[in-house]
Formats: C-alpha cells, sequence, structure tokens
C-alpha cells in the first residue's frame, strides 16, 4: 500500500473525507517520527513496534581496493511484529 491508498482506505472506513484522512495520516506520521527522535519506543497493539537502535562502530573493508576501514557507529529504527501480525502471515 501506498499513502494514496492508506489515504483512500482511512476515509472510506472513518467516513470522513480525503483531506481529512490526509492530516489525520500526516499527524499520525509527525508523532511517531518525534517519538523515535526523543527515543520513545511507538506501539501499534495488534500491529508491532518501531524504536530506535544504536549500531556499534566496526571495521569493514572496501570490497573494491580490500582496504579496512572503520564504519561509524549509526542508528537504525527496528521493527518488531506482533505476535498477532506474526501468525497472520
Amino acid at each position: 500500500m501506498n499513502k494514496k491508498q492508506i489515504t483512500h482506505k482511512i476515509s472510506k472506513d472513518a467516513g470522513i473525507t480525503a483531506l481529512q484522512a490526509e492530516k489525520a495520516y500526516q499527524s499520525m506520521l509527525i508523532g511517531m517520527t518525534e517519538s523515535l527522535a526523543r527515543g520513545e519506543r511507538v506501539t501499534f497493539s495488534g500491529f508491532g513496534s518501531f524504536e530506535i537502535k544504536n549500531r556499534k562502530s566496526r571495521l569493514g573493508r572496501n570490497p573494491k581496493t580490500g582496504e579496512k576501514l572503520r564504519i561509524p557507529q549509526k542508528k537504525r529504527i527496528k521493527f518488531n511484529p506482533s505476535r498477532i501480525l506474526k501468525d497472520q502471515l
């Protein structure tokens, strides 16, 4: 599903206009982004949760030259599906 399909489904299922559905969708994404930026976990019951994990710095190598290099620490977003979602798939 893409953004347009999601907002169309929200509009149809909730009985609201497409513009209202678009605003609700945008508000949800902004809220999720802000929560994750603060280091909070975002959970959707029955679907799963998103959280920020820190990946440690490590040694890697350039595949072209074979030269070793340090890969810096970085943050990543981890998604954990709920058991209900896992069972449905």
